[in-house]
């Protein structure tokens, strides 16, 4: 049994001039929601194009289930759901006629029953013209086409874009649902929020190179957090100074409320604390996008 399902190692694409991946290494598990997070044009679409023999890399090695797809892409593809980043879907066929297309094309591991549950659940009407439908119903059917059949991995380009904050909470039921049934699902994604709810690890990429990849919750836990406390007493400045994560930003009240910023672990911080009658305290941890965010402003000091 092949424990990684989707593996990259020192990938290049280059457009011209243009360096898209920079030797980009991945290592996806079995089983996984991996969130794959850049802003536009830092390489997340290009990556899964190349994953699936779309474009070809200049370099470097990818495999799919252990798959070459550059040696078998009609296998790789037989085992991956995909929606692209750049859907266009038009004509005056119905999505009832096209999912049914689909069907015919892969093997209708789901029922058409399933498929007209899926499609309730979305709110996508079956028999309206395609031609007619909004672009968020348009990413609907592009959804429901992913999910026409029981694959082992689901590639998923910016699957909530244009979808309302309902439709977009009922699409990540839907892939925790994938996970649960054993699907590996690799998502990219500028919602950075919805990242956090839903995936076990995030890559962020930065200019086509990988700049960090961990466990989502531990990569929150590493980030800056803000604490306001307020004393009963006065507690002098210098009650903080052995906590070297620990920085003191402001002090009022006559030294009975502090303002402290806490990188990393807060165990000392808490122990310190323990130490004074404290009447209140306020702790802000950063959410999944003011993290990435720091890692694109040090992008900017660097340019």
């Amino acid at each position: 049994m092949i424990d990684t399902a989707i593996l990259l190692e020192g990938v290049h694409k280059k457009y011209g001039k243009v360096h898209a991946l920079q030797g980009l290494d991945l290592a996806v598990n079995q089983g996984e929601i991996f969130g794959f997070l850049g802003p536009n044009g830092a390489g997340k679409t290009t990556t899964i194009r190349c994953m699936l023999d779309l474009i070809r890399p200049n370099s470097g090695s990818i495999r799919v289930l252990g798959i070459d797809p550059q040696d078998s892409p009609e296998s790789v593809k037989a085992l991956v759901g995909y929606l692209p980043g750049d859907l266009q879907l038009e004509g005056d066929f119905t999505p009832r006629s096209f999912f049914q297309f689909v069907r015919r094309l892969r093997k209708p591991n789901k029922s058409w029953k399933q498929i007209e549950a899926l499609a309730e659940r979305l709110d996508l009407d079956l028999d309206k013209k395609i031609k007619l439908l909004s672009q968020g119903n348009k990413q609907k059917v592009g959804l429901v086409q992913a999910l026409v059949s029981k694959v082992p991995v689901l590639m998923l380009d910016e699957p909530t874009l244009g979808l309302d904050p309902l439709m977009q909470q009922e699409v990540l039921k839907i892939i925790r649902e994938e996970q649960k049934n054993g699907t590996t699902v690799f998502f990219s994604s500028h919602i950075l929020s919805e990242v956090q709810k839903v995936a076990d690890r995030v890559v962020i990429i930065r200019k086509g190179r990988l700049v960090e990849i961990a466990q989502t919750e531990s990569l929150i836990k590493r980030a800056v957090n803000r604490a306001s406390v307020q004393f009963a007493q006065q507690v002098p400045e210098s009650s903080f100074d052995h906590l070297p994560n620990v920085s003191v930003l402001r002090v009022n009240n006559g030294q009975h409320a502090y303002t402290l910023e806490i990188t990393g672990e807060m165990d000392g911080l808490i122990k310190t604390l323990a130490q004074y009658p404290v009447r209140d305290l306020e702790i802000n941890r950063p959410t999944l996008e003011e993290v990435f965010l720091v890692y694109y402003q040090d992008e900017r000091r660097e340019e």
